[in-house]
Parts: C-alpha cells; sequence; structure tokens
C-alpha cells in the first residue's frame, strides 16, 4: 500500500517516518504524476497559505481535489485541516483549500508561534490513553456538516471543549500533531481507513 505525503512545505519527514513505522510504503508527493502513483495522501503541518500557494503553483490543487472527491482517503494535520475545509477563516483572500470536509477552520485559533501548548484529547474510534497533543499555531473547527463526525475534542484549559479532530468519509484531518509525538495511533488509524476503502 502506497500512501503519498504531500511534500510542499512543512513535517513532511516525520510524516514519512510515522507512515514506515505504520508498515506501509510511504513517498514524497511534489507533482501530479507522483500523486496518481498513490492510494492515500497524508496533508502535514507547516503554513497553510504556503502549501496552497505551492499546491497551484506544482499544478495539484485541482488534481487532488478531483482524487478526494473520487473518494481518495487523506488525512491532514494541522495546516492539513485548513487545507481539508470547506471555510477557512482567518485566511488571505486568495487561499485556497482542497475543500474536502465539510467544516468551517479558524487559522491561528488558539494564538501564535509563542501561544503554542500541549494537552491531552481523546480521539473517539480510537483505543488508549488521551493523546498528548502538540498544537502549534493550531487552527480550531468553528462548525461542522451534517456528514462530518467530531471525533476529538481540547480536554482541559483555557481551550476545552474546541473541536480538533473531525472524520468526514475517507477524510480525516486532526488540528495537533501527532508525528512529532511518536504516538502512531492517528497514522495506523488512518492506515486502517485507507485499507478499508481499498
Amino acid at each position: 500500500m502506497n500512501i503519498g505525503v504531500l511534500a510542499l512545505q512543512g513535517d513532511v519527514r516525520e510524516h514519512l517516518a510515522a507512515l514506515a513505522e505504520s508498515d506501509v510504503l510511504a513517498r514524497p508527493v511534489r507533482r501530479p504524476e507522483e500523486l496518481a502513483d498513490v492510494e492515500a495522501l497524508v496533508i502535514p503541518g507547516g503554513e497553510s497559505t504556503a502549501i496552497s500557494n505551492l499546491a497551484v503553483s506544482f499544478g495539484l490543487l485541482d488534481p487532488i481535489r478531483k482524487r478526494i472527491a473520487d473518494g481518495m482517503p487523506v488525512y491532514g494535520s494541522c495546516a492539513g485541516m485548513i487545507m481539508l475545509a470547506s471555510t477557512v477563516l482567518d485566511g488571505r483572500p486568495d487561499q485556497e483549500s482542497f475543500q474536502g470536509i465539510d467544516m468551517t477552520v479558524r487559522r491561528n485559533a488558539f494564538g501564535r508561534q509563542v501561544d503554542s501548548f500541549e494537552a491531552p484529547v481523546h480521539i473517539d474510534d480510537i483505543a488508549g490513553d488521551d493523546f498528548h497533543a502538540v498544537f502549534i499555531r493550531a487552527p480550531w473547527v468553528e462548525e461542522v456538516g451534517g456528514d462530518v463526525r467530531v471525533l476529538g475534542r481540547v480536554s482541559d484549559g483555557p481551550a476545552a471543549g474546541r473541536i480538533v479532530a473531525v472524520r468526514q468519509g475517507n477524510l480525516l484531518a486532526t488540528a495537533f500533531h501527532p508525528e512529532l509525538t511518536g504516538d502512531l495511533r492517528v497514522h495506523r488509524y488512518f492506515v486502517e481507513m485507507v485499507r478499508q476503502a481499498a
């Protein structure tokens, strides 16, 4: 099973390593022909405006949108969550997204880089303790459509109750960065989603 990681900007290596540890073949995707060779895609954390601009420049925006519409499984973390949203608040007027998940996401909702934090997050469908979730200039989900399942919310602290993990069909998104913690459960959950879709 081949899973691509969108390798335009952001923490690409960390996702490639987490997928490799989850027993799948992971490869970077920078061109439409590389996208055609993978069964699923991970959109990493980074800077959503840069990813948006580069997706347009590299000719990937429309091909990814089409693959999503055709049912390709995609997981987005942090900026990847923003890129999967149907509506983005506090983005640039010209910012594009892949329009996958029926949700409204607010960029940098938790604050600037200096406001980055870690918090426990329980994720429905994934067994075990709460995730030790790392939030870096993270978004949160303001609202979701009827077909979107809320999988996780911040458990405590000033952001308690904020939606930070969602799923819609073959699409998964988290506001936090599991690839930075060594906890592979989100990646393994996504790999199982890809297997079921196949």
